[in-house]
């Protein structure tokens, strides 16, 4: 429990105007450091852009919408199925021709 403990850190991270305090995994600082970064440059380019003419939960909802937007494109970039289709019906080829040789 005490090793738990010691893998867990507190940190204060800046998402835009605010200051949020969060626990977590030590090794994840580094990737919640920069979730706050992307956060804030991405809310700063749609409020400098829309500040006046939508309000500031639009704008955070276009925010959320355009990084949300980034993962699911770079989802489909890592997706193994088509991959892993092939490999499957080539692994039945093989066999079948193996067997077949028996």
């Amino acid at each position: 429990m005490a090793e738990q403990k010691k893998d867990r850190l507190h940190i204060r991270l800046h998402v835009y105007d605010e200051e949020i305090e969060v626990v977590i995994d030590r090794d994840d600082e580094e990737f919640y450091r920069a979730a706050a970064k992307l956060i804030t440059e991405r809310y700063n380019a749609y409020s400098g852009y829309y500040t006046g003419r939508k309000s500031d939960h639009t704008i955070a909802l276009m925010t959320l919408v355009d990084i949300a937007l980034m993962f699911q494109k770079e989802r489909s970039h890592n997706d193994t199925s088509p991959y892993d289709n092939v490999l499957a019906k080539l692994t039945a080829e093989i066999e079948e021709a193996l067997a077949e040789g028996k």
